[in-house]
C-alpha cells in the first residue's frame, strides 16, 4: 500500500509572498487548497531550501501511480501555464499538489471530473534555487 505524503511543505519566502499576492488578486478563498498550503507551509529563505523540494519553476519528472507513465512538469504562475507542454499553473490542482513537496513524495489531488489522481515525484530535473537563481 502506498501512502500520500502529508509532511509540512517548504516554500521560499519569495514564492510565499508572490502566491499570497496572486490569491489576493484572484479573490480566492482562504479555504482554497493553495491558501491552506500558504498557512501551513514552512517558509525559508531561498538559499536555505533543500535541492529536493519543488519550488516555483522547478522542473520535475513524475510517474503516475496507477499506470507508471512518466512525464516532465514545471510548476509556474498562471500567465506561463501551458498544460500540453507540461507547464502547470500553481493555481491548478496538480500545481498546488506539487508545490513544496520533495523528490520521492506521492501527491494526490482531485481532478475537475472527480476521480483522484496520484503521482510520485521521481526526480527534480531543475530547481532555480539549487542553481543559484533566487528571484525566478
Amino acid at each position: 500500500m502506498t501512502t500520500v505524503t502529508m509532511d509540512p511543505r517548504v516554500l521560499t519566502e519569495l514564492d510565499h509572498r508572490r502566491i499570497h499576492l496572486l490569491l489576493a488578486s484572484k479573490d480566492r478563498r482562504k479555504t482554497d487548497p493553495l491558501g491552506e498550503l500558504l498557512d501551513a507551509a514552512e517558509v525559508l529563505d531561498a538559499r536555505a531550501v533543500p535541492a529536493d523540494v519543488v519550488t516555483m519553476y522547478s522542473q520535475v519528472r513524475v510517474e503516475q501511480c496507477d499506470m507508471g507513465a512518466k512525464r516532465k512538469l514545471v510548476v509556474c504562475y498562471p500567465e506561463d501555464a501551458d498544460p500540453s507542454a507540461g507547464f502547470v499553473s500553481v493555481l491548478s490542482p496538480v500545481g498546488t499538489a506539487l508545490l513544496g513537496r520533495r523528490c520521492g513524495d506521492i501527491v494526490q489531488w482531485t481532478t475537475p471530473s472527480g476521480p483522484p489522481e496520484r503521482i510520485r515525484i521521481v526526480e527534480i530535473l531543475f530547481q532555480p534555487e539549487a542553481s543559484g537563481d533566487y528571484t525566478l
